[in-house]
């Protein structure tokens, strides 16, 4: 069943899948700061010409960023809370799906044989881990976002990293996506982050791609679409830290409607 499109990834998200475009237009704030911290979500689509009336097939960049002005350890990123574009889609009908279980406990190469008929997307996350007493070290994985179905009005995705030190193990965060109608907006999506290294690990950036055609049924479909009535293509984020501020950011992507 087809959905409004999930704007950035939060990611993640994580993440996230999101709409977004290369070149920012006018109103929009795509980095946002609260006292020392700063969030700043965008990203880009292709291709850039589409239909006014028909949701058209799109790949999808979607990013964000985490900083401190003063260059201290940023709180850790827990939850973000998205509203997208009513114009955009994204529909896994018919797609494989995976379990959060069969994510779990597992490094990137296990995840991929585990799930690989359920990936949607893949990308590159960093984080910051700060022990007492330590320096902070920076971490990096691969991503792997991956289809956990539709059921009950909502779709559910997972975004996989892992993080080999210093202290090994998974993060899968959990996307929840359903209706919103919001004036602008048309979908509202929950990114709930797990704590990485114990609490000591902070997201500081993230970057995925995603770009899924398949057949159905004999019919040719793609995860991601969207259409571009008025020019433009906008979203609304919120994330929130753990023991900080909620940071609020919001931007908006010219299209051509054709």
């Amino acid at each position: 069943m087809r959905k409004y499109l999930l704007v950035t990834l939060a990611l993640a998200g994580l993440m996230a899948v999101s709409v977004a475009g290369i070149a920012s237009a006018g109103g929009s704030k795509e980095e946002a700061c609260v006292a020392n911290l700063c969030f700043k979500a965008g990203g880009g689509f292709s291709p850039k010409k589409l239909s006014k009336s028909k949701q058209t097939p799109i790949a999808l960049i979607a990013e964000a960023k985490v900083k401190t002005t003063d260059g201290s350890h940023p709180p850790a990123l827990n939850k973000v809370v998205l509203e997208t574009d009513k114009n955009g889609a994204i529909d896994v009908n018919g797609y494989p799906t995976c379990k959060s279980g069969q994510l779990q406990s597992r490094d990137t190469k296990a995840a991929e044989k585990a799930c690989k008929s359920a990936i949607i997307g893949t990308g590159t996350t960093t984080a910051e881990v700060k022990f007492e007493e330590q320096a902070p070290v920076l971490v990096h994985s691969k991503l792997l976002v991956i289809n956990g179905g539709y059921k009950g009005g909502t779709t559910t995705l997972y975004i996989h990293a892992y993080f080999s030190n210093p202290i090994p193990g998974a993060i899968v965060t959990m996307v929840k996506i359903k209706k919103h109608p919001h004036g602008r907006y048309g979908l509202q999506a929950v990114a709930t982050i797990p704590k990485i290294a114990n609490g000591a690990g902070s997201i500081t950036q993230f970057r995925l791609k995603v770009d899924k055609k398949f057949t159905y049924q004999g019919k040719k479909k793609s995860v991601l679409t969207a259409k571009c009535p008025d020019g433009r293509l906008q979203a609304h984020a919120v994330a929130y830290f753990t023991g900080g501020p909620s940071v609020t950011t919001e931007f908006v992507r010219p299209c051509t409607g054709t």
